[in-house]
């Protein structure tokens, strides 16, 4: 069946038109014009996978104002509304830090997640567990990344990130409660809009608040001062907060490892020294 075929069948309704946007990792995406006039956005696989399940239960779980609603979801495709994005401006990024933390404030009660969980294409460990985190994120987070990570970061390497994963109790700070976190928090998974920010392609899990912290702050995010200053108005981060963030951090740097090799290597083997040395 013809995609145009498909998502008239999965939506019910006539498919107008199907605009071509690139592929994002393994998946093509579309924006999808219906006879009725609404825009949709869908992306795409050429083979079965379980990535879009899991996505789509992510943005479920998650229940928050901040997440758009899943249109349709199966085995080849996910389809959400179109986003319109603008520039963000500062009073935009405000909203979203309070926003984002009372998404973080309902606590799902336990670590993890009940679906199998995916970050691009590589699968995610979400075993749930009651606590403490630091074993959690040790254990279904870092570790199963270094043999795949483990040509690219050399043995000296990876001797130091399993010396981060024996001291993780003594690094991760004061115990926090399990956050709903959307997991893959970085800039370009936030599509601002006139309304809100938006937040797509999720990771989502029951994690600790502070890892969507970091994300944010891996690659840049706009207004980041104003989006944690408003955050920290609603739910104030724990005292030394600030020296966690690169091991926060680590995870996702170490799947940015695995997926795209050694040009990862300086700036995860700089975030686990610091990670190290923060806890001294």
């Amino acid at each position: 069946m013809s995609l145009a075929g498909h998502l008239a069948t999965v939506l019910g309704a006539e498919v107008r038109a199907i605009a071509d946007l690139g592929m994002s990792h393994a998946w093509t995406m579309h924006r999808i014009t219906l006879a009725d006039g609404r825009a949709l956005f869908a992306k795409v696989s050429a083979e079965p996978t379980a990535v879009f399940a899991a996505e789509a239960a992510g943005l479920r779980w998650l229940r928050s104002d901040l997440v758009p609603e899943v249109l349709a979801a199966d085995d080849r495709m996910i389809v959400l509304p179109w986003l319109a994005a603008i520039d963000p401006t500062p009073a935009a990024a405000e909203r979203f830090g309070r926003e984002l933390a009372a998404l973080h404030a309902q606590s799902p009660g336990e670590f993890g997640a009940p679906w199998p969980g995916w970050i691009a294409e590589l699968p995610l460990d979400n075993a749930r567990s009651t606590g403490p985190w630091p074993r959690w994120y040790a254990e279904r987070r870092l570790a199963p990344y270094l043999p795949g990570a483990a040509a690219a970061l050399g043995r000296d390497g990876i001797t130091l990130l399993e010396q981060v994963i024996e001291r993780i109790d003594t690094l991760a700070g004061p115990p926090e409660p399990p956050a709903r976190i959307h997991g893959d928090l970085w800039s370009g998974n936030i599509c601002w809009t006139a309304e809100r920010a938006m937040l797509i392609d999720p990771a989502a899990h029951g994690g600790h608040r502070e890892t969507d912290l970091a994300m944010l702050a891996l690659f840049g995010a706009p207004h980041l001062d104003r989006i944690r200053a408003a955050y920290n108005e609603i739910h104030p981060l724990a005292e030394g907060w600030r020296v966690r963030i690169p091991l926060h951090q680590l995870h996702h740097l170490l799947v940015h490892v695995v997926l795209y090799g050694a040009s990862y290597r300086a700036q995860t083997l700089a975030a686990a020294t610091a990670a190290i040395n923060a806890g001294r």
